[in-house]
Formats: structure tokens, sequence, C-alpha cells
């Protein structure tokens, strides 16, 4: 496992303790310096050239986001996970392309799956840095979590229902909710992975197992975990389109 080059930046001696020690069980971790703000963060960052920078958010002079806008423009710029306990920074986060958002105090467990997110991020960079392809649709939401907030890549939801003005995302046995509406989701969706079968269900396609016709003659999907999704009369095209018929 190749070692990773960490930079922890922030203002808070004992927030930086903390993930110090949160680092020590892990393997292929290598702390390459504490900053205590923005402005010593981005001139560790150049001096280091880290891997990863765990970045807080509020710190005096120059910001979290303010930091990683900066380093966004080197070429050769690190993952960043925010580190914070405000949750309002998580639109902003998204923009700068954070590969996390964890909220203190952090959970040992939630700390762990942010390190490994960051390595299959890595490996999907190529050598200049840069993710190797881009996407022209969605590929991931950031939910609200009892921990904080969550990212969710897009591959990974299985439907989308809607419930009023927002809409709940199923992945497995568990489900999220985030403030959008079903018609941006539908033209966000790659839709060569995802149908539109209702006014208020998107369906990811794989996680249709078969169609069936009610007493009504309407269409009913069946979905991989056993439960149904009722086909609106104005989709009914979308079956004929999926099953040539």
């Amino acid at each position: 496992m190749t070692a990773l080059k960490v930079l922890i930046a922030d203002d808070e001696p004992l927030a930086a303790e903390r993930l110090t020690a949160l680092m020590k069980p892990l393997e292929g971790l290598d702390l390459v310096g504490v900053a205590e703000d923005g402005v010593e963060a981005l001139e560790r960052a150049r001096t280091h050239q880290p891997d990863l920078i765990l970045l807080d958010i509020s710190m005096p002079g120059m910001n979290g986001i303010e930091v990683a806008r900066e380093l966004a423009s080197q070429p050769s710029r690190p993952a960043i996970i925010f580190v914070t306990a405000y949750d309002q920074f998580a639109v902003e986060a998204f923009e700068v392309a954070a590969v996390d958002y964890l909220m203190k105090p952090v959970e040992r467990a939630r700390f762990a799956d942010a390190i490994a997110r960051v390595r299959e991020a890595l490996e999907h960079r190529d050598p200049a840095g840069e993710p190797r392809e881009e996407s022209d649709y969605l590929t991931e939401f950031w939910a609200s979590d009892l921990s904080g907030l969550v990212r969710i890549a897009a591959a990974d939801i299985d439907r989308v229902s809607a419930e009023r003005d927002y809409m709940r995302l199923h992945v497995g046995t568990r489900s999220w909710l985030i403030h959008h509406s079903m018609t941006a989701l539908e033209k966000g969706l790659d839709p060569s992975i995802f149908v539109r079968l209702h006014r208020s269900a998107i369906v990811r396609r794989d996680f249709i197992t078969g169609f069936a016709r009610n007493a009504s003659g309407r269409w009913i999907a069946q979905l991989a975990d056993g439960s149904e999704q009722a086909v609106g009369r104005l989709y009914a095209e979308r079956v004929r389109e999926m099953t040539g018929r």
C-alpha cells in the first residue's frame, strides 16, 4: 500500500490532535505537517506536496473553502477532506470537489471510510492529477446523515422517490433526503443508467428485474429488492423502449 502524505490544517490544537490520533491505527498514512490557519496551510502544501489535506473550514485569515479553491488551481492538487463543526458549507465543499465532509467530533469508523474514499479517488486520477473521465451527468450527492453529511455516488442509488419538495435516495436498506426536484434529477442523471417510470419515481435500470401488468392493464416494474413500482401512463413508452414490446 502506497503511503499517503497527509497535511492537517486546523486552528484548534485539540482538533488537530484528534485527527492525528485517528490516523495512527490506519496503515499507509504519513503526517507531513500541521497548519494552524489557511495561509500556513497553503505554504505547507506547497512545501510538502501532500496527497491529502484534512482541512478545517472556519480558520483565521483564510478559511478552508478559500484554501481549497487556491489549491484547485495548482497542477497537482491534493485530495481534500473537510473536517468541520458546521454543516452549512456542504454545497461549497461540493463545488471545490472535496472527497468527503466530516463533522466534528469525527468518529473513527467514519474517518476510516473517508480515507478509503480518498484512496479510491486518487486511483482514478491521471498522472497530471486530474480525473481520468468527466461526466456530463450528476455523479454524486451530499446528503444529511446522523454523523453530519455523507457523499452518495449516483451509481449506487437503486431508486429515487419524491416526497413533496424533497427527493429520497434509496441505497440498499438505507435512504437519504435531498432538496431537489424530480425534473432536475431526471435531466441530471445518466439516462443510460436511470429511467423515470412515474412522475414521482426514477429507477436504476439494472435494478429492474421485470415488468408485469396489473388488473387494469397498467405496467408494474418489479425491482431487485422485491418491491414494485407502478409505471405512470405518461411513462409507459419507457417500458416499450426497454423491452422492445
